[in-house]
């Protein structure tokens, strides 16, 4: 009789492991909570290769995406066709012996940018074992499995990890800068983004001279090819709210720890004021925040002491060169144009205002951009007003300029941003 029942019951859990969800499916209560799939488990529509249109190197196998394994450091990565902010993601994965891949998000696309963990976050899939037997290599702590790569490193005690050929599943959650990363279940990792600790972290190793790495409010998914034929199902992410937007105090008229320079000219705090000031090289410099602001509302006032080639820059990014690509609404002498809107590295004048509202000492400049649109006020008057849908494609931080040529001397107070 116990042989019967043993039988029923093993025959009963068969049944149900057949009856379960199907690989690359939503139920129905996760369609009710928002979940959307990104693979059907038949076609790869939804995932591209990085900064291109077309799709190589990835393959549907077994109702699974797999990475042909030709991919390196340099090159083999695949993102999603659909930018995303806030969102909860769940993958399942599975590695060959050695295997080596990773999962990333708020990945940015620029030509300037040749590969995605310069701006993406990473989610580290490595078989630690397998892969230091074959290369003869000791990882790291901060290149093992589950770390956030070159910054967070995993509490791994009590998670069950199924060996290579075996699948696993890998969770991120990005809630406004709060994240989270699960393995089979259990948190692994927990962290605030954007804060003095990630900012430390972040410029203390790997990243130090990858100046937009993390910095990004959305982007794309992105799956890697380390040269090994990782595997993913069950691909799919639950969208999550914008929370209330917040207002920062820029520049506490004390420091400017808010704030990096790049290049080579002067920036400092002097008398409760922020001083842009040329130095002996009198090439251009910037003073950016250490954070992105996309949508916003913000205001500062400027005091043109000498010269006052300068220029407050929005949804701007910089490269390695010290280089600031964006937008640049104009701070400049009279009878310049001050309140327009030029793109710095691009098409150069969008607007220039037809009248001067420039005076002699303290000027009050606010800008507002939201989505496609920017709107500038010099000393309370409308100036600009201007709507570009390349606007809307770009996100950044907010800089301080100084123009090349020398004997510019500008002075800033009372910033603040109101995010959007």
């Amino acid at each position: 009789m116990k042989k019967i029942f043993t039988l029923v019951v093993l025959a009963a859990a068969m049944s149900a492991v057949a009856c379960g969800p199907k690989a690359n499916t939503l139920t129905e209560a996760e369609v009710a909570e928002g979940w959307e799939l990104l693979f059907d488990g038949t076609t790869l529509d939804q995932w591209r290769n990085f900064n291109a249109e077309d799709l190589t190197g990835w393959h549907v196998v077994d109702g699974a995406i797999q990475a042909d394994g030709s991919g390196s450091d340099a090159s083999g990565y695949i993102v999603s066709r659909k930018e995303y902010e806030n969102f909860h993601l769940s993958v399942d994965w599975k590695l060959t012996e050695g295997g080596n891949s990773g999962l990333l998000y708020h990945v940015v696309e620029r030509p300037e940018f040749t590969v995605p963990y310069v701006t993406g976050p990473e989610y580290q899939l490595i078989d630690v074992e397998g892969y230091e037997k074959a290369t003869g290599e000791t990882l790291q702590p901060w290149q093992s499995m589950g770390v956030d790569y070159a910054m967070y490193l995993p509490n791994l005690d009590g998670v069950t990890l199924n060996p290579p050929g075996q699948w696993n599943n890998s969770e991120i959650i990005f809630d406004s800068g709060h994240v989270e990363y699960w393995l089979n279940g259990s948190k692994i990792i927990e962290f605030e983004a954007w804060t003095d600790d990630w900012f430390a972290r972040r410029e203390s190793g790997k990243w130090e001279n990858a100046p937009e790495y993390g910095l990004a409010h959305r982007g794309l998914l992105c799956l890697q090819d380390h040269g090994y034929p990782a595997s993913f199902r069950n691909v799919k992410i639950k969208e999550l709210p914008r929370k209330p937007g917040k207002t920062v105090e820029l520049f506490n008229g004390k420091d400017i720890n808010n704030w990096v320079p790049y290049g080579t000219e002067l920036f400092y705090v002097e008398d409760g004021n922020i001083v842009v000031e040329n130095g002996p090289d009198k090439q251009y410099g910037y003073l950016a925040t250490r954070e992105y602001y996309d949508d916003f509302d913000a205001t500062f006032e400027f005091n043109q002491v000498s010269d006052g080639n300068s220029g407050f820059f929005f949804r701007s990014v910089v490269f390695p060169t010290a280089r600031v690509n964006g937008w640049q609404v104009e701070v400049a002498p009279k009878g310049k144009h001050s309140g327009g809107i030029y793109e710095s590295y691009g098409r150069a004048w969008l607007f220039q205002p037809p009248v001067e509202h420039l005076v002699d000492g303290w000027n009050k400049m606010r800008v507002k951009v939201v989505g496609n649109n920017a709107t500038v006020w010099l000393n309370d008057v409308e100036v600009t007003n201007l709507t570009d849908d390349a606007f809307a494609q770009r996100q950044g931080r907010l800089a301080l300029q100084i123009h090349d040529g020398g004997n510019i001397k500008v002075l800033f107070r009372n910033i603040n941003v109101t995010t959007l």
